[in-house]
């Protein structure tokens, strides 16, 4: 805080806010404040999207990543719950499997809460929540030709342990499909179609690559391993999505997705402005997931 004829310029409010609206060029203004007769001349600002992904602030909570790598998974298992409470209250039979039916409104709700939270922590430490979803113009075609091959690796990664886990635990995919993939009212289906998605999409990969794996890596001094813990936690999530107290279900779910988290964290912890192409990609895999709830 600065002090000139009895006014006062924060200037650590004052930086986030022009970074926010000019992005990389911020970096190349020099911006002059006429107070009295006197100029202050604030000098080069760091970009956004930079300070965002790779650098965690010193006086951050030590402890609050560590909360956050199981927080998902709690809430998918309460939001279930509070669905399963609802079945009870009115007198359904086997209420906890009913409410599995329900995952894609558990995740959606989780994700609103996820968004939420980022965009109240990253505010906290002037930051943007949202500039992390700017795709920058100046790298546009560079980026569009390394997704190129990173999406001809990823799609096999992500697809191919979904059939080889279901086929080793179950015998084949529909059995493990069958209890995944269940009926929904019309209009839920529906819903479905576009909440999950767009919310997985804005929350999953922030939470995980782009706020705890930097912070966790802050602490461990270890970046394969603080990758390997986000990406890790992310895979086992998905034994509450949804929370079937079935032992083969349970690994399915979370090996099925354990060896793309990590592709994922690798790519995001080497180059984290490609973060709006993958959470893209990862919309358009979750909405072909949901497109399933209209067959049933």
């Amino acid at each position: 805080m600065m002090q000139n004829g009895g006014y006062y310029v924060k200037i650590n409010q004052i930086l986030p806010e022009l970074s926010s609206i000019w992005g990389e060029n911020v970096g190349k203004i020099i911006l002059t404040l006429n107070l009295g007769n006197k100029n202050l001349n604030i000098p080069k600002v760091v970009p956004m999207d930079k300070s965002l992904t790779l650098e965690a602030p010193a006086t951050h909570s030590s402890w609050l990543p560590w909360v956050m790598l199981p927080g998902r998974l709690v809430l998918f298992a309460a939001f279930q719950a509070f669905f399963a409470l609802g079945y009870l209250l009115f007198k359904a039979n086997n209420a906890w499997e009913a409410s599995a039916a329900w995952w894609p409104f558990t995740v959606t709700l989780t994700n609103l809460v996820c968004i939420a939270v980022l965009i109240h922590l990253f505010a906290r430490e002037g930051k943007s929540y949202f500039s992390l979803f700017r795709i920058r113009r100046e790298d546009i075609k560079k980026d569009l030709l390394t997704m190129l091959w990173v999406f001809l690796i990823i799609i096999p990664v992500a697809m191919l342990p979904i059939y080889l886990v279901a086929i080793w635990l179950f015998g084949s995919t529909t059995a493990a499909l069958n209890l995944f993939i269940r009926h929904l009212p019309t209009w839920a289906a529906v819903a479905s179609l576009i909440l999950f998605p767009i919310t997985q999409g804005l929350a999953e990969l922030v939470t995980y690559f782009l706020y705890i794996e930097p912070r966790v890596e802050e602490q461990l001094g270890v970046r394969w391993l603080a990758v390997s813990v986000a990406a890790l936690a992310l895979g086992i999530q998905h034994v509450a999505v949804p929370l079937l107290f079935n032992g083969r279900f349970m690994l399915w779910r979370m090996l099925m997705f354990i060896p793309f988290a990590l592709m994922l964290g690798i790519v995001l912890r080497w180059r984290p402005r490609l973060l709006p192409y993958l959470a893209i990609i990862h919309v358009l895999m979750d909405m072909s997931t949901a497109t399933m709830l209209l067959t049933v």
